[in-house]
């Protein structure tokens, strides 16, 4: 990072410009055997364009409200980053009926009904593959995204002393979670680039917010996110632990 990032959109700009081709988010779903890995160019790049669909095509701005009615994913981390370089707030699990944007995943439908905005549901299949058949009343992300822009500019300036996080009923500002995930990389041993964290937390908490991408990406690490980590058994927790060069663990 750099002394000026003070949202997470910067320190993704400057991670971009330290070292495009590196890993940044290498994720797993241990119930359906899949692997993506992405480098700080792709993910960079799936952030620009979710981006540019948030604040154009469901005309989001800077402190409107966002519900993420998402698990620990990597296109949940790409929405957080989307929402930071928009300035919008990214709630996590946050109340639809209080948002003017729900993104949902395909087991909280219904409960995103209760959205009065803009709706997007996310498929969350392999390869972010979309729909069979794209939900009635919702936007398919898989569908939408692939066409929009690959550079993004926000309307307005990102002020990042105004609220861009809510979690666990807590509410953070840009530079405030910029300021903790830098204060939480030494206890989760991330001591600068070529760390590499395995975490099989949820993004429920800011405890799984931080090991599963802030942190990380503040320290110039990456992240290898796995969702039903359980469901691999500790035998194979260690085996992935060594093919993926791990360097420290939240589970």
């Amino acid at each position: 990072m750099n002394a000026t990032d003070r949202t997470p959109a910067d320190l993704l700009r400057s991670a971009l410009a330290a070292d495009p081709g590196r890993p940044l988010v290498t994720f797993y779903d241990d119930a359906t055997g899949e692997r993506v890995e992405l480098s700080v160019a792709t993910f960079a790049n799936w952030v620009a364009k979710t981006a540019n669909l948030l604040q154009t095509d469901l005309a989001a701005g800077p402190g409107d409200r966002v519900a993420l009615l998402l698990p620990a994913h990597w296109q949940t981390a790409v929405w957080l980053l989307a929402c930071s370089s928009v300035g919008a707030i990214a709630d996590m699990a946050g109340d639809p009926s209080a948002a003017d944007v729900v993104v949902s995943g395909p087991d909280t439908l219904e409960a995103a009904r209760a959205c009065r905005g803009e709706r997007v549901a996310l498929a969350l299949r392999p390869l972010g593959g979309r729909f069979p058949q794209p939900p009635e009343g919702f936007v398919d992300y898989a569908v939408e995204v692939p066409s929009q822009g690959d550079r993004f500019v926000p309307f307005s300036p990102v002020d990042p002393d105004e609220p861009a996080l809510i979690v666990a009923g807590a509410e953070l500002s840009g530079a405030e979670l910029v300021e903790r995930a830098l204060g939480d990389a030494p206890g989760l041993d991330l001591t600068g680039p070529g760390s590499r964290m395995l975490s099989g937390l949820g993004f429920d908490t800011w405890e799984g917010l931080s090991a599963g991408l802030y942190a990380p990406l503040a320290a110039g690490g990456s992240v290898v996110l796995c969702r039903h980590l359980d469901d691999l058994g500790e035998e194979g927790i260690a085996k992935r632990i060594e093919s993926e060069r791990v360097t420290a663990s939240a589970r």
